[in-house]
């Protein structure tokens, strides 16, 4: 028997987001694939210094971003896969590194790993909308991950995704490390949008302090901006 637990999660006086946990009658998560009125907003992780160019050119590939001059936060080997990954489509493939990535839950490894930069970080908050952007790829984890071997066109490979996992506040496994890499590549999955998503997409952003607020809002007056100590693993 399953049933489905629900979590609200409260910051900054507002409702954050409805985190929902099937789980059976074990206690053990279930599947439960994503729909669209689950995905609320998308998000992409960005140093706060390059927010005034994503606001004029938009969130770009990484091809496109590197003929333009950019902070890099990407972590080099994982990067060095990336180059080289081809992401099925309906037309043949194409290149990781000719699509934007976008996550679905932004609070994931990747954004713990770079704890020590959060003061100079900020999740741009992205329109749900963006999924519909033609030629746009779900994927179920990591697209850097040689073990993801899940790409689906967008919107109907909202499908593929585990919402709970991919949702989910942690991704530990003490008691089995192989699904602690697999719920940690889940974490990370991902809309791929070729080339661009233009910067209309972009609807606000979170950051981890007043101090981040401040730094943001003086090169980006016109964002609005939240603080969300939650999602960058402060309480």
């Amino acid at each position: 028997m399953t049933k489905i637990n629900i979590l609200l999660i409260l910051v900054n006086d507002s409702r954050y987001r409805c985190e929902v946990r099937p789980t059976s009658s074990s206690g053990k998560v279930v599947r439960h694939p994503m729909t669209r009125d689950e995905l609320r907003e998308l998000g992409y992780i960005a140093p706060i210094a390059t927010v005034p160019s994503i606001l004029q050119h938009g969130i770009l590939s990484h091809n496109r971003a590197a003929k333009l001059q950019h902070e890099d936060i990407s972590l080099k080997h994982v990067n060095d896969y990336r180059a080289t990954r081809i992401i099925p489509t309906p037309s043949g493939g194409r290149k990781l590194h000719d699509y934007a990535n976008l996550y679905i839950c932004p609070r994931n490894p990747m954004l713990l790993k770079k704890s020590d930069m959060h003061e100079q970080l900020c999740v741009l908050r992205v329109n749900a909308n963006a999924i519909d952007i033609p030629g746009a790829i779900v994927t179920d984890a990591n697209a850097g991950s040689k073990y993801t071997k899940n790409f689906k066109p967008a919107p109907d490979g909202l499908s593929i995704v585990n919402y709970a996992r991919t949702c989910a506040d942690w991704w530990n496994h003490p008691d089995n490390k192989i699904e602690g890499w697999q719920h940690s590549a889940q974490k990370c999955a991902e809309i791929l949008v070729p080339n661009v998503v233009p910067a209309t997409y972009t609807i606000g952003a979170y950051v981890c302090s007043s101090a981040a607020k401040a730094s943001l809002e003086s090169v980006a007056g016109g964002l609005t901006v939240t603080i969300n100590k939650h999602l960058f693993f402060k309480k």
